[in-house]
């Protein structure tokens, strides 16, 4: 029965249009405060720590192509206090 789900699963793998997989692909990238960003649908954050200084963070998204994209920019921790 396993062995059945398996090959079922392999034939619709192979069943699957190029686009679609292309698409799942993910573009990598690095903010810049010239980065024209079209996010359509925001998928993950990295968690900010609880540090005062600049830490690298990361968010991957959907344009409103369905294309992929990881986008590594900088952010202040959470960890500044004003006071």
């Amino acid at each position: 029965m396993v062995l059945t789900s398996v090959c079922a699963s392999a034939a619709l793998a192979d069943e699957m249009p190029t686009d679609v997989a292309s698409q799942q692909t993910a573009v990598v990238e690095e903010y810049t405060y010239s980065s024209h960003l079209d996010i359509a649908k925001v998928l993950s954050m990295s968690a900010i720590p609880n540090v005062c200084e600049v830490v690298p963070a990361r968010m991957e998204y959907e344009d409103h192509q369905g294309q992929r994209h990881i986008l590594n920019y900088k952010i202040m921790g959470d960890g500044c206090s004003n006071g």
